[in-house]
């Protein structure tokens, strides 16, 4: 194929916010999540295509949440409504298991974390952009929860970057079946490029 829909070398699958607290049972924000993760087969399909990047060499990335600490948004001006209730819930938080990789997903050895997101975009106030252009990257795979905040915010955030965005039905979640609709069949087509499942991308992926 002269010009493949995803040029293997400039390609990254980035894995947003791979938390026990958002996909293990026990996590605090998992019970929220599980009806439209069990809809979806979210946890195998992201299983399925992290066997698949890492075969073909897809650089992957983790795109973390700040993991929440004592203190923080105490005195911010105007934290967010989400910022306001990691605070009073403790979510993602630093030194406890809810704050830990799923043991999934734990990242492996050349895997990129980049610096921690205090709102949902994993570019704003972070090194993902510079990491990504390191690597000469111009197509991401975004992937991981939630589909109407961090995955959205994110993909948004790289379209105005001018990377080329594909978002995967099955490999996010979100707290409503409404919420998922938004995010890919309302919100989704204003600014990715591709919207598409975990089989197909597997079987675009491997056809390059």
């Amino acid at each position: 194929m002269s010009n493949p829909l995803y040029p293997l070398e400039r390609t990254a699958y980035l894995l947003i916010d791979p938390y026990n607290d958002f996909l293990s049972e026990g996590g605090k924000v998992f019970p929220l999540i599980k009806p439209m993760a069990e809809q979806n087969g979210l946890l195998d399909n992201l299983r399925k295509l992290d066997r698949a990047v890492r075969s073909l060499r897809i650089p992957v990335v983790i795109v973390p949440h700040h993991r929440w600490e004592k203190g923080d948004y105490e005195s911010w001006d105007h934290p967010t409504p989400t910022q306001c209730k990691i605070m009073h819930m403790h979510h993602f938080a630093r030194g406890e298991w809810g704050g830990e990789w799923h043991p999934d997903f734990t990242p492996q050895d050349g895997d990129i974390v980049v610096q921690e997101h205090w709102g949902s975009s994993g570019f704003a106030n972070t090194d993902l952009d510079f990491r990504l252009k390191q690597k000469g990257i111009t197509h991401v795979i975004i992937v991981g929860l939630l589909a109407n905040t961090c995955i959205e915010a994110t993909a948004r955030y790289a379209a105005e970057l001018g990377y080329h965005v594909t978002l995967v039905r099955d490999a996010t979640a979100a707290f409503k079946e409404e919420m998922m609709y938004a995010a890919h069949e309302l919100n989704g087509p204003t600014f990715a490029h591709v919207i598409t499942d975990t089989e197909a991308l597997i079987a675009s992926l491997e056809s390059q």
